[in-house]
């Protein structure tokens, strides 16, 4: 199983990714636990020009992520996959959707595109989508990187994105209300990954 977390940084994807990799290891399941951008040598490069680096266009920025992308796909998510582990990815393919997708403009499907030749066509089985409020999630959130000091703006605009992709692929998506405490959430992420398989 390929599960991913996505949302607003604030939102607690990690929070809920790290839970559910506990329940599954509870359960004597091999769990690779891992996050992107990063999760290789090169993806925590690139995640460092990424967050912290200079300005870019937002097609560098696009292809950055799909360049860590396609390292950690090929270096860890497949083989895990392959020798039966579950995944569990803080973040992925959406990420790229709705940031550089609709929050840059750049289109979903022309992202969407890029993305599936770096994961030699990979996505994951169910990506939870963890849905909280712009405001409350960049309160939550704290200290923030280059990408969320785009302004309120912009979260609001990824924020609508991540609501339009959930709309958009119905099959892979859930949606989370992430208001509530972690340990409720995370029960919920169990039941909605229990009724999909």
């Amino acid at each position: 199983m390929f599960v991913s977390f996505e949302g607003a940084d604030g939102s607690g994807k990690s929070t809920q990714a790290e839970l559910l990799r506990a329940a599954l290891a509870a359960e004597g399941r091999e769990v690779v636990l891992t996050r992107e951008p990063g999760g290789t040598e090169l993806g925590e490069r690139i995640r460092a020009l990424l967050l912290d680096g200079p300005e870019m266009s937002s097609w560098a920025e696009a292809a950055l992520f799909a360049a860590s992308r396609a390292q950690h796909v090929e270096q860890v998510i497949r083989p895990a996959l392959e020798r039966g582990a579950d995944v569990v990815c803080d973040r992925f393919v959406d990420s790229s959707l709705a940031y550089q997708g609709i929050g840059r403009g750049l289109g979903v499907d022309e992202v969407l595109e890029l993305n599936l030749h770096a994961t030699r066509g990979l996505l994951p089985d169910t990506t939870v989508l963890l849905l909280l409020d712009a405001e409350t999630a960049a309160a939550r959130a704290g200290e923030s990187d280059r990408l969320e000091r785009q302004g309120d703006d912009f979260r609001q605009s990824v924020d609508a994105a991540y609501r339009e992709l959930a709309e958009r692929f119905p099959d892979r998506i859930v949606t989370i209300d992430a208001t509530g405490v972690p340990e409720t959430i995370a029960r919920e992420v169990r039941e909605r990954l229990r009724d999909r398989s």
